[in-house]
């Protein structure tokens, strides 16, 4: 992760930093390391640190713009920790730490977080796993008992019935997001050739499939007792608190926990290679793609900036060598560079998805790329090549400190990687200071004639595509004698206070949602803005009504393709041009469009909002439409639908909306269209459908920046030249009759999961009505994480890495579905599983404590709502799309406390007719069919 702020565009909103460690009355055993408050010169993100007699770090950082706090807790410890043959331990443990605790039951942080209106998670990388929960205030003190109780007590709560569960839903994860994904061995693959035998990053992070069989609880326990002191933790806090409170809370629960085993610091020796290692893989893909890296140096390391700033220049971008010389003149689909870095090594990474209708050899792609490094050498560093790139991660800093999670995450992984919180002035300056000489010479000692590893993916049968031959095969690995070393048994301390009680929350914050403005532009669009002061920045978003609605289905994918189209060069400058200039400026502008709507989205900095908008209006009023333009942009468009065909959720989506709607309806038909549809597109339809589209009668604007409200129109009037009457949406075509109680299987040949689609026609989207309770009603099913069919089919089954149910609604019609990918050889089991729930909920309904669980989640949940800019504009544009009064939030509230449990099971009972429901599996027809037919249901066939 890099660190970038730009100084003179947020030091009036995010103010930096001076340490001081001014002693205050503290708890027993706590201690104050340093105070990092604002200054009038400099950014950061001030916060307090702490130190318990533990050895736990504790860091709090005050933020009262919302009534919520975010709370994390990072472990150094991630898959690097693991031993040969040993992988996968931290990403089980991670699971693990989910599953109760001494004085935690089974299930029940889940349930606790979400009852309290919160959202939680915990992930794992090589380096680190962190756990992390962002609740509503009043709900501190809860995410400290939870999370100092797995921290001090999960062991007696360590059971091999719950350690068999969550190993079998982390080979479930690994099928759904490796083994059953286009390209997704690839990474793993690729690792094993990149860096020496039996380094830590030579194994996946989620573990080789033996490996985990070969674990047991044992050693599951070692790994905790050796990993998960308090010492080797961070706990961060940000949000809305009393840091008095807080720090009494903290020393309370996390105080008495033993320290753990010391932990050092992993050594950092740079990774070398003696040769290119080429390697390949035959996947189901349509794409070939070829991936190259270099090994470089390490996060932090001195000449980590000036690679950074190399790989931005050669690939970074529409501006870049690499996007020229492959994606420019069509040899790639895709094209890019980075120079990705963890704690202990860095890669020079390269990848380029090459275009079929180029011919798709990767040798070509590879000699393309190595051009394009030789051109860079003979070209070298220009002064805008230096400030595009600082400019443009100093931006993307800004924009990720927009919500408390941003900072919180920021303060956490600086602490745990390089033990100073405070990174971002010294990264600022860090950066600031590469040179060109810094970035040739960086070149010159990485990458010019450096060995490097060369990885061909080809679709099955098609290796004459592969780049070289290979010459290098991983050796096998070794396993280590013993799964954890450097143990010592810590025994626990018995607690002085009753740990079994679960705190009470202080009383409810008060919930307000964002203040709005409305306004109309003197040609008649209307302007809905809210005004947000804790970044410097502006998020626009230009909403014009018709979107794939508005196309005739023959030319399904004209709104998508007019976009992208539209995203290019404009009658006076190039799409190069635009972007630098759009790079110079630390700005993004984007062109889109969905299923009722086309869009432009810019994210800016306040500073430079005039420039930005000034881009808007050239590419939206005088667009090139370039015939190379759209011819490329068309043939990415028709690749990118066939590497699609190869994705199971897309083919499932796909199937089921054409199921339900019918492909006589845009409905029913994505919008990113068919390869039919797009490739009888031409130049001229999409100016047709940008005249129709484009005006200023379907368009909307949502605002989120620091602006008030008359410089925000003043900032707009370039707008109020648009002209342009609303365009009427076509009739919809009749909706299908649906084969009710059928089960469609798309064949999917040696799928390693089976994605199951459960579901039937609903209705359209309402914020009060029968839409918004049948919400209200489908949690305790299939809403929230601990609802009945996910601990059904992923807890208690293991066949899932996780299911749910939903209501989805537009402005005309509706769907229910119940949903989840499983593995093949359950596919029958799980799908009796689904029905045996929505059978059990419609004829019963939920329970009084299932009510006032979906009761106290969904109510303190609306805490949450409004933090991030994204998450305002997104609450306006609702209000905007579908009319609703700007208070629909309090009815709602009246709605959640109020609604009798009869009303909603009278909805169960009606919405949930499981006879009335289609099914749709997308798996290995071969493996799945006949235990199907073996429960008595009809299936059919079903090809895209």
């Amino acid at each position: 992760m890099k660190k970038w702020i730009l100084a003179a565009a947020i030091s009036a909103a995010l103010t930096a930093c001076s340490a001081s460690n001014v002693s205050t009355s503290l708890p027993q055993g706590v201690s104050l390391v340093e105070t990092v408050t604002t200054t009038e010169s400099g950014v950061g993100i001030p916060y307090k640190k702490y130190q318990l007699a533990n050895g736990l770090t504790v860091i709090l950082h005050q933020d009262k713009s919302d009534p919520l706090v975010h709370v994390d807790v990072t472990y150094h410890v991630g898959s690097s920790r693991e031993l040969p043959g040993r992988s996968g331990f931290a990403h089980l443990f991670e699971h693990m730490m989910f599953q109760g605790s001494e004085n935690v039951a089974d299930e029940q942080h889940f349930k606790a977080v979400t009852e309290a209106g919160g959202t939680l998670n915990g992930t794992t990388n090589t380096d680190r796993t962190n756990y992390f929960e962002t609740v509503p205030s009043n709900q501190l003190e809860k995410m400290l008992w939870l999370e100092s109780d797995r921290m001090g007590y999960f062991l007696p709560a360590l059971t091999e019935e719950k350690f068999e569960v969550q190993r079998e839903t982390v080979k479930n994860e690994r099928a759904q997001r490796i083994d059953n994904q286009p390209y997704g061995r690839m990474g793993e693959r690729f690792n094993q050739a990149l860096y020496p035998a039996g380094h830590p990053y030579s194994w996946p992070v989620i573990g080789w499939p033996e490996d985990l069989n070969r674990a047991d609880v044992t050693d599951v326990k070692h790994f905790f007792q050796r990993w998960y002191g308090p010492n080797n933790a961070t706990l961060t806090i940000g949000g809305d608190f009393d840091e008095a409170q807080t720090l009494a809370w903290v020393n309370k629960y996390f105080g008495e926990i033993p320290r753990g085993p010391e932990v050092t610091a992993a050594p950092k020796p740079l990774v070398t290679l003696d040769k290119t290692r080429y390697i390949s893989m035959e996947d189901r893909v349509h794409l070939p793609l070829l991936r190259m890296a270099f090994p470089t140096v390490y996060a932090s390391h001195q000449d980590e900036a000036a690679l950074d700033l190399l790989s931005n220049i050669i690939g970074g971008g529409p501006t870049s060598l690499v996007y020229k010389n492959l994606v420019k003149d069509g040899y790639a689909v895709q094209a890019g560079v980075s120079h990705p870095c963890q704690e202990l090594a860095c890669q020079f990474s390269i990848y380029a998805l090459a275009n079929p209708a180029r011919g798709g050899e990767l040798s070509d792609i590879e000699a393309r790329v190595l051009e394009s490094i030789a051109e860079f050498e003979q070209r070298g560093v220009t002064d805008d090549d230096l400030q595009k790139a600082k400019v443009q991660f100093e931006a993307n800093t800004i924009f990720g400190l927009q919500s408390v999670k941003g900072k919180v995450s920021t303060l956490a992984l600086n602490q745990t990687f390089f033990g100073n919180p405070d990174m971002i002035a010294y990264d600022l300056t860090r950066y600031a200071n590469v040179t060109k000489e810094d970035v040739m010479r960086v070149f010159n000692t990485y990458i010019k004639n450096k060995p490097m590893v060369v990885m061909s993916v080809v679709p099955e049968g098609q290796t004459q595509l592969i780049a070289h031959e290979d010459n290098y095969v991983a050796p096998a690995p070794q396993v280590a004698e013993q799964a954890v070393t450097g143990l010592e048994i810590v025994e626990a301390v018995a607690p002085s206070f009753d740990r079994s009680i679960m705190p009470t929350p202080q009383a409810a914050p008060m919930i307000t949602v964002p203040v709005l403005w409305t306004d109309t532009l003197s040609n008649g669009i209307d302007v809905m803005a809210t005004t947000s002061t804790e970044t410097p920045t502006i998020e626009l978003m230009i909403y014009l009504n018709g979107g794939h609605r508005l196309v005739d289905v023959k030319q399904a994918g004209l709104a998508n393709l007019t976009a992208s189209v539209l995203n290019e060069s404009s009658q006076l400058r190039s799409t190069e041009e635009l972007a630098q200039a759009l790079e110079m400026l630390g700005s993004t502008v984007s062109f889109g469009a969905s299923t009722y709507q086309s869009y432009v989205k810019v994210s800016a900095l306040t500073s430079h909002i005039d420039e930005t908008l000034a881009i808007v209006q050239e590419k939206l009023f005088k667009p090139g439409f370039n015939s190379a333009d759209f011819e490329r942009v068309k043939q990415q468009h028709l690749q990118s639908l066939q590497h699609m065909q190869s994705d199971p959720n897309y083919i499932a989506n796909s199937g089921f909306d054409a199921l339900l709607f019918g492909d006589n309806t845009p409905l029913g038909i994505s919008s990113e269209g068919t390869i039919a549809s797009v490739s009888a597109l031409t130049l001229d339809d999409v100016k047709g459908f940008y005249q129709q589209q484009y005006r200023a009668g379907n368009a909307q604007i949502v605002a989120v920046s620091n602006l008030m409200q008359p410089q925000l129109l003043s900032k707009l009037q370039g707008l109020s030249s648009w002209q342009g009457e609303s365009s009427a949406l076509p009739a919809l075509a009749a909706m299908p009759a649906l084969e009710a109680g059928t089960v469609y299987i798309v064949d999917k040949p040696g799928a390693a999961q089976s994605v199951i689609k459960i579901g039937q026609r609903a209705m359209p989207f309402d914020a009060t009505g029968e839409y918004f309770k049948s919400y209200l009603m489908n949690y305790p099913l299939g809403g929230a994480f601990n609802s009945r069919i996910n601990l059904n089919l992923r807890e208690d089954k293991g066949y899932t890495y996780g299911a749910r149910s939903y209501f989805s609604g537009g402005s005309e019609q509706g769907l229910f579905q119940a949903t989840a990918s499983v593995r093949s050889d359950v596919t029958a089991q799980a799908l009796v599983e689904f029905a045996k729930e929505i059978n059990r909920y419609q004829a019963s309904g939920m329970t009084d404590q299932e009510l006032a669980f979906m009761r106290n989640s969904v109510s303190q949940s609306q805490a949450l709502d409004y933090e991030t800019p994204y998450q305002k504009a997104g609450f306006m544009r609702r209000i905007q799309r579908f009319n609703l009064d700007p208070n629909f939030t309090q009815t709602q509230a009246d709605i959640i406390r109020n609604i009798p449990k009869e009303e909603l099971n009278n909805l169960a009972s009606a919405k949930l007719q499981l006879a009335e429901m289609i099914v749709l599996i997308v798996g290995d027809k071969a493996n799945i069919e006949a235990d199907i037919k073996a429960l008595g249901y009809p299936v059919r066939a079903l090809a895209l």
